[in-house]
């Protein structure tokens, strides 16, 4: 996968889900079902590997013209997400953790790459590498 350029709606399961407002750096777009991370000044952006994760674009936020914080995204914080996983076997992996290298591109493998969840279900069929994720963001989780 690589970083999105539409809008990707997810498949979310279950409705223990919470939502939040981030503002947007400027010029720049976070696509629907983009993984969206903290730029460090604490503005939500695209996810780029080793951001903290602020959750997944319920909607397109375009502030391709604006300045940092003109507009807001509004992100899934917490829940279950339907999510191709690069490194998924089947379901030896459920329990593993998922990791996102952008806003589009989820992994087993760690490296730089930003913590997001946990695989709770395999369902692809062999070969696949669907998996249902349990993602928090670094805003919502526990101490």
């Amino acid at each position: 996968m690589a970083t999105l350029a539409y809008d990707q709606p997810r498949a979310y399961e279950g409705a223990d889900f919470k939502t939040n407002d981030f503002p947007v750096v400027a010029a720049d777009i976070i696509y629907e079902g983009a993984a969206v991370g903290d730029n460090a000044s604490g503005y939500a952006r695209p996810l780029v590997a080793a951001d903290p994760f602020w959750g997944f674009a319920t909607r397109k936020a375009d502030n391709s013209a604006g300045a940092a914080g003109d507009i807001n995204v509004n992100c899934r914080e917490r829940g279950y997400v339907v999510l191709p996983v690069v490194g998924v076997t089947g379901v030896g992996d459920v329990g593993s953790t998922v990791y996102a290298s952008d806003d589009n591109t989820f992994t087993l493998t760690a490296g730089a790459n930003t913590d997001i969840g946990k695989v709770d279900r395999y369902i692809g069929t062999p070969g696949t590498t669907y998996c249902l994720v349990y993602f928090e963001a670094d805003t919502v989780q526990s101490l």
